[in-house]
């Protein structure tokens, strides 16, 4: 086990190194979505109160869900629509498809507490696939994801979201799956399209110019995504995410408010004004802008969350489960950039001992720090600006 530190041997707080970063980067994500899989889309802050409290740990998702609208989803394409499909039940999710029909049916019943979602799973699937082949591919990753998906019992997971069902309604048409990825509609782009972007773009470090890295983390988006508008905050994340490892952790608020201004949010202002008047971060998620997925909410709320609690892992991720909506990805990505930024002695060690698959976590993590670190190191104070 990785000792959960930051302090150096004569007790001086130190800079985590480029290592400690991208562990911190990878447990982050992980520990994000865990912590808010059980209020995952819970929209009425009062009402997950009142079924959990204010959460701080792991806890088991209850079998109602009242936001839950999953029995308004297609079961065989995007979107809402009738459930006569078959993609959920005999090509994905098999098993799953009468749990779909049941109003306020929880989007993750079969979970527990410290389990993960499935987009953040589909990274461990891309992270065995880098770390059997000691590089990022295309092709070794949809296979892989395909068998992952395909294949009964591989999860516990109710719950698929749209661009998923989307991929699957063309496979299964005998679409290339180079092909499958499904047309821009207003629930796909949204910020469950970029979890599996951070191990790319580490990997892609190896690059010699912020171009290169810009091309790999597009083509692997639109294996999944045709999304012109997901595309514009995959890349702010590709910009951001690699100065996160090299600067020092003091400069993660600064950065996060940089790119939300250069994307026409004013987070430093909000910050300010949310601070001096000690106001609720629900003021300004799911009151400015909405706690839904889509993108254009999504992401800057992230940012702006990390640039409120820049020092304080636990209280940014306490407070990104805390005001609900589409919290397991924005909690997988801030958990990714503050860990980026802070290391992972940064992390409350409860977390990381508490995720159920913790043992797998490590194992799987380890041999991709060991490979790609260096990468990071090289190339994150270089050309990538």
């Amino acid at each position: 086990m990785i000792e959960n530190k930051s302090i150096s041997r004569f007790g001086i707080v130190r800079e985590p190194d480029r290592r400690e970063r991208l562990r911190g980067a990878l447990w982050g994500m992980f520990i994000g979505d865990a912590l808010a899989m059980p209020v995952h889309w819970y929209y009425d802050v009062t009402s997950l109160q009142r079924d959990f409290g204010t959460v701080r740990d792991y806890q088991s998702p209850r079998e109602f869900h009242p936001s839950s609208i999953m029995s308004l989803a297609s079961t065989g394409s995007a979107g809402r629509g009738c459930q006569e499909g078959e993609v959920v039940g005999s090509i994905i999710l098999h098993g799953k498809k009468q749990l779909w029909a049941q109003p306020n049916r929880h989007y993750h019943y079969g979970l527990r507490a410290g389990d993960n979602t499935l987009n953040l799973l589909c990274v461990r699937v891309l992270l065995r696939t880098m770390n059997s082949t000691g590089r990022y591919d295309s092709g070794d990753f949809l296979r892989e994801y395909i068998a992952f998906m395909t294949t009964p019992n591989s999860h516990n997971e109710t719950y698929a979201e749209s661009y998923h069902r989307d991929f699957f309604a063309n496979y299964s048409r005998g679409l290339s799956p180079d092909q499958c990825a499904g047309a821009e509609s207003h629930d796909t782009a949204s910020i469950g399209g970029l979890m599996t972007l951070p191990p790319v773009i580490f990997a892609a470090l190896r690059e010699t110019d912020q171009a290169a890295v810009d091309r790999k983390l597009l083509a692997h988006l639109r294996l999944t995504h045709r999304s012109a508008k997901l595309e514009r905050y995959a890349l702010a994340l590709g910009r951001l995410l690699p100065r996160l490892l090299s600067e020092p952790g003091s400069q993660v608020g600064s950065l996060a408010c940089s790119v939300a201004e250069s994307l026409g949010f004013a987070a430093a202002r909000l910050v300010e004004q949310m601070n001096r008047q000690r106001r609720s971060d629900t003021h300004v998620i799911g009151g400015l802008i909405s706690p839904a997925c889509y993108i254009e909410h999504s992401f800057p709320a992230v940012l702006y969350l990390a640039a409120r609690y820049p020092e304080d892992f636990e209280a940014a991720l306490v407070a990104n489960t805390n005001v609900g909506g589409d919290n397991c990805h924005r909690g997988a990505l801030l958990g990714a950039l503050l860990g980026a930024a802070l290391g992972y002695g940064a992390i409350p060690e409860r977390w990381i001992r508490g995720l159920r698959s913790h043992a797998e976590l490590e194992e799987e993590f380890e041999p991709f720090i060991a490979r790609f670190a260096f990468a990071a190191e090289r190339n994150a104070q270089g050309n990538v600006q």
